[in-house]
């Protein structure tokens, strides 16, 4: 029997799959990954999630395997390389969202904190309690925490890119009640 999964997982790609099994809704606290899906949900914006993450493996090595320090030094010659790869999503916006994100980000590790230490205090270290069906889009967290990483410089960072990140990364498990996944982190 297959296993019943959200509405959302598409059962004919098996990345959405594995995604949807194993990264979603899992609590995260690796500072890469961390980084890597603010700036890979900022790079959704308008587009779909599947469209991102089949473009995954192109956004590690075209980004340096999302290496904040490397990306905030990027200059012209490394945009326009960014803005002729077919393998990202060559939007001008995002592209520089993606460099002025490092610099924030090295900005708030040289301050004492990281975004585990930043995101998780938000929910007291521990993924909020499953909430209200059907999942919003926002909440009133996503727009603090939206605003407060726009106050450090971060960009793409708007109430619901915040929440669907805040899905991703586990701050929140949003799987459907009828979902496997939902039943098995009880």
């Amino acid at each position: 029997m297959d296993k019943q999964r959200c509405s959302w997982a598409n059962p004919a790609n098996p990345l959405y799959l594995a995604y949807h099994d194993t990264e979603w809704g899992v609590p995260c606290h690796d500072e890469r990954r961390l980084f890597e899906m603010l700036n890979l949900e900022g790079a959704q914006a308008g587009l779909s999630w599947e469209t991102i993450l089949n473009k995954r493996e192109h956004y590690r090595k075209a980004f340096d395997q999302w290496d904040a320090k490397k990306i905030a030094a990027y200059g012209p010659d490394k945009v326009a390389e960014l803005l002729a790869n077919p393998g990202i999503v060559r939007n001008r916006l995002k592209v520089a969202a993606a460099i002025t994100n490092a610099q924030a980000y090295l900005r708030l590790l040289e301050s004492g904190s990281s975004l585990d230490k930043l995101l998780w205090s938000y929910v007291g270290g521990k993924p909020l309690p499953r909430g209200e069906w059907p999942r919003p889009t926002r909440t009133e967290l996503s727009d603090r925490i939206s605003k407060d990483l726009g106050k450090l410089g971060f960009k793409f960072v708007g109430s619901t890119i915040i929440y669907a990140y805040m899905q991703g990364i586990g701050m929140v498990d949003d799987h459907a009640p009828d979902c496997f996944c939902r039943k098995a982190r009880k």
